[in-house]
């Protein structure tokens, strides 16, 4: 067998995770880059306004893609560029979920696709502070620049791929995957009239109420803890979240009860206060893992470098990673 895949990043106009507005590729062959596309693109009709926190991370204004074909123009030479090949993204529940929404609600069918997400695998072959793309480009001998860029996105991700799997000794994706025991993601195929998606459904409820998709919840100057959650042990055991006990410190855009309960419904238990049993926190109030260079931390984010120091492996996200890993920004 050959090491052999697609690599895939999408990024979104707003908080709806169908709303596709540009997407990289990078094929891999036996282990090596041949080939890579990328497109701008209108996101599907009604669901294309563009959110001004995505904007600020990605840099993609609604004027670049204001002549670009829409996602549903493109999606067959996007999936004739993947063909048969296994899909892998970082945060892959996300960029798989990506396709879905955006079919869903462009009326179009899409293929079955095989999936893993090196952001699991990361977690089982690395031992960072961050699992955040370019950290683990970096560790992988891959640096990064223009992260956030779709196509940078996805290249990192296949060389990071393509180092997990010479680590693991792996002629395949799935070879890699079971020597890491972490498990391969399977999207099933989608006709108009199957069921929708939850996060496509709740788009249409808000585009219903006529409100732009999701609403935007208030800032929370005083974060309440809430309940704590145990993971929903039905949820898709190929999630990020699945399984790690998460905790959150700062000022997040969503509720720390509602950030509790869709963890939870990744299959994550929550907690409100860092112990040896947390494996990833969230820092929130405009944290970037870069910070833990600066020492400017949070009391909980300090426990965590003081676990980390003694050997615990603690991821430690952003607002925004931890959001994607939700499949978007999630209104309250």
């Amino acid at each position: 067998m050959a090491l052999d895949f697609t690599s895939i990043d999408f990024e979104t106009a707003n908080g709806f995770r169908g709303s596709a507005c540009s997407v990289g590729l990078s094929r891999v062959r036996n282990g090596t880059i041949v080939e890579e596309a990328s497109w701008l693109m209108r996101p599907p009709e009604g669901f294309d306004h563009f959110d001004p926190r995505n904007v600020m991370i990605h840099r993609i204004t609604a004027d670049m893609v204001a002549d670009a074909p829409r996602f549903g123009e493109l999606f067959t030479p996007m999936a004739n560029f993947i063909g048969t090949d296994t899909l892998v993204a970082h945060n892959a529940a996300f960029d798989l979920g990506v396709i879905r929404s955006a079919l869903e609600v462009s009326a179009l069918a899409g293929p079955a696709f095989d999936y893993a997400c090196t952001v699991k695998m990361s977690r089982r072959t690395y031992e960072l502070s961050s699992y955040s793309l370019p950290f683990v480009a970096e560790e992988a001998g891959s640096p990064m620049e223009n992260h956030h860029d779709a196509l940078a996105d996805a290249r990192a991700c296949a060389n990071i791929m393509i180092d997990i799997a010479r680590r693991q000794e792996a002629d395949a994706v799935a070879a890699a995957a079971e020597a890491l025991k972490v498990k391969m993601g399977f999207a099933p195929a989608y006709v108009p009239g199957d069921e929708l998606s939850k996060a496509t459904r709740d788009a249409q409820g808000w585009a219903a109420s006529g409100n732009r998709v999701p609403m935007q919840p208030e800032w929370a100057a005083w974060p309440q803890e809430g309940e704590d959650r145990t993971g929903d042990p039905g949820a898709d055991p190929a999630h990020p979240l699945f399984g790690e006990t998460v905790v959150f410190t700062g000022n997040l855009r969503i509720s720390r009860q509602v950030a509790k309960d869709r963890s939870a419904e990744r299959g994550a238990n929550t907690a409100s206060r860092v112990t040896r049993a947390t494996t990833v926190l969230v820092v929130g109030d405009g944290f970037v893992p870069e910070d833990l260079s600066t020492g400017r931390l949070t009391g909980k984010a300090k426990r965590v470098l003081r676990l980390q120091e003694a050997g615990q492996r603690v991821a430690i996200l952003s607002e925004g990673e931890f959001l994607q890993l939700i499949d978007g920004f999630d209104a309250a």
